[in-house]
């Protein structure tokens, strides 16, 4: 059974979801306030485990939508995610 089997039949696919990936259109107006909050929230989840660590660095560059000084968006950070993911499901960059 390939890994590709093991998922569910949604995610068997080699191509990104791109109707999943949020409008990239969207606007996010600066906001110190909630810019600040993420990233205090990605503070506190950092952790030794490698799944705290990611969900903190996911918190904070969606913190980045709120900072007029970062150039990404929701489109941006879906995609990037899901790749993180998809290397994580298959056991890494490095295949020893």
């Amino acid at each position: 059974m390939s890994e590709d089997e093991e998922l569910p039949e949604e995610l068997q696919e080699d191509e990104p979801d791109w109707e999943m990936a949020p409008d990239s259109d969207a606007e996010f107006e600066p906001d110190a306030e909630r810019r600040e909050f993420l990233r205090e929230i990605a503070e506190d989840v950092y952790g030794d485990s490698s799944e705290s660590k990611q969900l903190s660095a996911i918190l904070y560059r969606v913190s980045d939508l709120y900072d007029p000084d970062e150039d990404t968006s929701p489109e941006e950070i879906y995609l990037n995610v899901r790749h993180i993911m998809d290397i994580k499901a298959k056991g890494g960059l490095r295949k020893d």
